[in-house]
């Protein structure tokens, strides 16, 4: 036995011995016929193309978006985080049928587009803001005086993203390839809806934190008269509103990108009927309404989460109409969240989680839904 072992170990250092020898001969050899086996023009090393933002990428920006606590880190952070996918990209703030812009990204300064009032009536523009949707476009169909003053990328691949809040456009993203051509689609579209869950969640919160701490009872305190309902949210763009644009003297400038929640009963009884025929909860009292209203509002967002974080999903079940039992876990999860927080209150006569899934999930087609989905 001892024998073998010291043979073995004769034959190992022999072949360490040769192959050291060998190994230098062997791959410069490879290298040359490998060199040779390759196209003539791969001799000349092509230039190093920018390479495509990685699946860690993309989640590393949802969470930098979802890192903000205001409107403005919330909205910065999605410019910062679009860069990575668009090589210039431009914020434009939704007032009063009027869009001017905010903040940029790849156009210069970051305020390069401030005060700029974006034609909203044609084009792409218009088509996204109109139906709210993601809108593709060549940059001919832009503003004329938006390529005069920003120029137009080298491919004239332009994007429109809306920032939906409360089922209104309060803001516009533009977004092209500039010189080099960065622009995906399909990241952009996630990071505004990134933007728009998180925008209504971080409102739920500070109202939820405002509400508690007003919840303690006064005794000398009388009942206060109800009042507009607003969220805790500052206007991120109040210092960027155009000088050409001066508010009425007789009521406040809306928030533009603001989570915004407006009582029916704020103005007289007078100025608020031609109103309460569109108010579903006109009927109702100040309190039962208002309940009524963050039960909805509750609804949407379980909702939205559930679409942003299931969209290849979303989009399957629509297609083969068996959206339940693909998204059913995630969908009773959230309806008993809901049921927690509202199935014991005046709201549970709107069933509002479920017509939110019909709405939303399935575009109002119950159908889409499948068989296994209780109506």
């Amino acid at each position: 036995m001892a024998e073998n072992n010291e043979l073995r170990q004769v034959v190992e250092r022999a072949v360490a011995q040769v192959l050291d020898l060998q190994l230098p001969k062997l791959q410069k050899e490879l290298v040359e016929r490998v060199l040779a086996e390759l196209p003539a023009a791969t001799a000349t090393p092509a230039p190093p193309s920018a390479p495509a933002p990685a699946p860690s990428n993309l989640v590393q920006s949802v969470s930098s978006i979802h890192a903000g606590t205001t409107q403005k880190e919330i909205l910065r952070a999605l410019l910062d985080a679009g860069s990575f996918y668009a090589a210039r990209l431009a914020l434009f703030v939704v007032k009063s049928g009027a869009a001017n812009g905010w903040q940029s990204r790849g156009l210069g300064a970051e305020d390069a587009v401030k005060d700029f009032a974006l034609d909203l009536s044609a084009g792409p523009v218009a088509h996204s803001y109109q139906n709210r949707i993601l809108t593709p476009g060549n940059i001919a169909e832009m503003d004329g005086r938006f390529v005069d003053r920003f120029g137009g990328p080298a491919n004239e691949q332009i994007l429109v993203l809306p920032l939906v809040l409360k089922d209104k456009v309060a803001a516009l993203l533009y977004a092209d390839g500039g010189s080099e051509g960065l622009l995906d689609a399909s990241s952009l579209e996630l990071l505004v809806m990134a933007t728009d869950s998180w925008l209504e969640v971080t409102s739920l919160r500070k109202q939820a934190q405002k509400e508690s701490s007003d919840a303690a009872p006064s005794i000398d305190r009388a009942p206060a008269a109800p009042v507009q309902s607003v969220s805790a949210f500052a206007d991120p763009f109040a210092a960027h509103v155009p000088k050409h644009i001066a508010p009425a003297v007789s009521e406040p400038e809306p928030a533009a990108a603001e989570v915004v929640e407006v009582a029916a009963h704020a103005a007289s009884a007078a100025a608020s009927a031609p109103a309460a025929a569109t108010d579903p909860f006109a009927g109702m009292s100040a309190e039962d309404a208002d309940i009524h209203r963050k039960a909805q509002r509750f609804a949407r967002l379980l909702v939205d989460e559930i679409k942003l974080y299931n969209q290849a999903k979303v989009a399957e079940g629509r297609r083969h109409k068996d959206l339940y039992d693909r998204l059913k876990e995630d969908i009773e999860k959230s309806r008993s969240t809901y049921q927690k927080r509202y199935g014991s209150t005046v709201a549970v006569s709107g069933d509002y989680f479920q017509k939110e899934v019909v709405r939303s999930l399935a575009e109002e087609d119950l159908a889409v839904m499948g068989a296994n989905f209780r109506h």
